[in-house]
């Protein structure tokens, strides 16, 4: 009934990934066919989703919605011993979470014998993706590979583009910092095609990675996208971004200076001031102007602030300015204001918060200690930035002894029931047998 694969005769640098079993899962075809789904759910709202409901249930729900009294009416007819089942695998799994929220690696004794131990362990190897377009971005370097270090990353590799002004290699700065931090395993690939070398690895050159990290263009989103499931990623980081919630407390110049900052990095690049006072405004569109004609990338920065992803927003005051900035969920986002620390701290949706006059972007840009690789797009609501826990995976360990899993027997065996899964159930029934007296060890002592 079940195969056998006989690995005893591998090599030690035997791709274990190409050869041991796995489903196939063909996500290309089902793209392909949820597409046309989504777009019709997100231009036709309630009506699409009544009439998918037909097609695929075979029945449409008097509400989409589920009343409430209808979730509080079935939880009363719940069978007792099912009821009292739901509510200890609730209260087990709550304590092991808040035990997680309270400690990185915590571990939680749920009754006598029975522990979750949370483990943190380390991604195995990484690539690590440096941009060397419009600006060779070696301050990436760092932001990648010094979080993955002091993960505890066994094996670290680099890649960016190659540069024509320096004979096909990337930027020497570039490489100066992977030797500072001991990377000796550096590929002059840029592009879709590093991710791509990344994902599948080319024999002879590089090994496959397990994750790759780092931000790029519009192409290296795309491969990561494509990629994503064969290789772990952190984000798809679009453009980059600045928003800036500022009072009439703030310097025009320091705004102006600020959103002229990111400017340079994209033709796309977003700039966005969010103020109540109609006087800053006015100020900081005059010291634009001369700033963005003395910089050195003037066409790029003039064609980032008059681009449709850059704006003054208007806001009636403080409280509807944080509303707004929460919406946008800024890469970077400054707040310029009056009590800028209290103001900051409500802040819930940024990939990070500079706070008052002398915390510029540019500062967390490089020296700052904090991260600079950030989710945008508005994707803030529900990401976070490259930091040591993106090279972190959590395992949890479950060590139960007998009698343990005895006192929870009845109610795993009638949960699976529920669900209709015999088989799970069945695995614990075959327990129920009784342990073997001659065993040595935690069987016989759970006796």
């Amino acid at each position: 009934m079940l195969r056998s694969l006989d690995l005893r005769q591998a090599s030690a640098d035997t791709d274990y990934t190409a050869v041991l079993p796995r489903a196939e899962f063909d996500v290309d075809h089902a793209v392909a066919a949820v597409a046309p789904i989504c777009a019709a759910v997100a231009a036709e709202g309630e009506v699409a989703l009544r009439r998918f409901s037909e097609q695929f249930d075979k029945i449409v729900p008097d509400s989409l919605r589920v009343p409430t009294e209808v979730l509080a009416r079935c939880a009363d007819a719940l069978d007792p011993q099912l009821a009292a089942a739901f509510a200890e695998s609730i209260r087990r799994r709550r304590a092991v979470c808040e035990a997680e929220a309270a400690s990185p690696q915590p571990v939680v004794t749920l009754a006598p014998g029975a522990t979750v131990t949370q483990r943190l362990v380390p991604v195995g190897r990484v690539g690590l993706y440096v941009p060397g377009g419009l600006a060779p971005l070696a301050s990436s370097v760092i932001m990648n590979v010094v979080p993955a270090q002091a993960a505890g990353v066994a094996s670290i590799a680099v890649a960016s583009p190659p540069q024509r002004d320096f004979g096909g290699l990337p930027h020497p700065n570039i490489l100066a910092l992977c030797h500072l931090l001991g990377i000796d395993e550096v590929f002059a690939v840029g592009g879709a095609q590093a991710i791509a070398m990344f994902a599948y690895g080319v024999p002879a050159l590089c090994r496959k990675v397990d994750l790759v990290t780092g931000p790029g263009n519009i192409y290296v989103v795309a491969a990561k996208r494509l990629l994503r499931g064969r290789v772990g990623i952190d984000s798809e980081a679009g453009p980059t971004e600045i928003a800036v919630l500022a009072d009439d407390s703030a310097d025009p110049r320091h705004v102006a200076a600020d959103l002229l900052s990111q400017a340079e990095h994209d033709p796309m690049a977003a700039s966005v001031l969010v103020t109540d006072s109609g006087d800053l405004a006015e100020a900081v569109m005059a010291e634009l102007e001369p700033m963005v004609a003395a910089t050195r990338h003037v066409e790029r920065v003039r064609t980032s602030l008059s681009g449709q992803q850059s704006a003054i927003v208007l806001v009636r005051d403080l409280e509807q300015g944080l509303a707004v900035v929460d919406a946008y969920g800024a890469e970077h986002l400054e707040i310029q204001t009056r009590d800028a620390d209290t103001v900051a701290a409500r802040v819930t949706n940024a990939g990070a918060v500079f706070v008052g006059g002398f915390s510029p972007v540019s500062l967390g840009d490089y020296s700052a200690g904090s991260t600079h690789v950030l989710p945008t797009a508005g994707a803030a609501c529900h990401s976070s930035g490259l930091t040591v826990h993106s090279f972190r995976r959590v395992v949890h360990v479950i060590d139960y002894d007998r009698r343990a899993l005895m006192e929870v027997a009845d109610g795993v065996e009638l949960f699976a029931m529920a669900e209709d899964l015999p088989g799970h159930a069945n695995a614990i029934t075959v327990r129920r047998e009784p342990a073997p007296v001659e065993d040595e060890g935690r069987v016989s002592d759970a006796q």
